[in-house]
């Protein structure tokens, strides 16, 4: 079986942010999709490892800012590949608070989605937050970054705590 089949589903990049206490956090995902229209819905899927987990479960809000084809490697590293329990993710990084509290990344985004939890399901190792969607807007332009792009064409891998995950072997 070749694990690689699902890289070819069509993702986007995003970053995915929440608030607890005063403090916020993002993290990059892939698994983001809309689940209806009416109310219009949104989901994400998230590793109950990650203080972004912590935070949603808190707040029981987050926001999703479209990342575009353009975005830096070391600015999706920075969101993908270091821990916010180690370091403020957020500081020198162009945000804006959103209507909910939560942050907005502003920096290398097409838009951004700001969504209330309504429901969540236990996936084992992550949690598929399902939110309504409570502001949306356009605040750039360009192409958004898909997953396939990230791995091909900017050579992108998947840590360990995302979804898409493959061990090599």
């Amino acid at each position: 079986m070749d694990l690689k089949t699902l890289y070819k589903i069509s993702y986007g990049m995003y970053i995915v942010c929440s608030k607890d206490d005063g403090k916020g956090n993002g993290q990059i995902a892939n698994t983001v999709f809309q689940i209806t229209s009416e109310p219009p819905t949104l989901a994400v899927s998230i590793n109950k490892q990650n203080l972004t987990h912590e935070y949603i479960s808190a707040s029981k809000a987050f926001t999703v800012s479209i990342l575009t084809k353009e975005t830096p490697m070391e600015f999706i590293g920075r969101f993908g590949f270091r821990s916010g329990r180690d370091f403020d993710k957020l500081e020198g990084i162009k945000t804006r608070t959103g209507n909910s509290g939560i942050p907005v990344i502003d920096e290398n985004c097409l838009g951004y989605i700001e969504c209330e939890v309504i429901n969540s399901l236990d996936c084992g190792t992550h949690t598929i937050f399902i939110g309504k969607i409570t502001e949306a807007q356009i605040t750039g332009k360009g192409e958004p970054m898909t997953y396939a792009y990230y791995h091909e064409i900017k050579k992108g891998v998947a840590p360990k705590a995302a979804p898409t995950y493959i061990k090599e072997g």
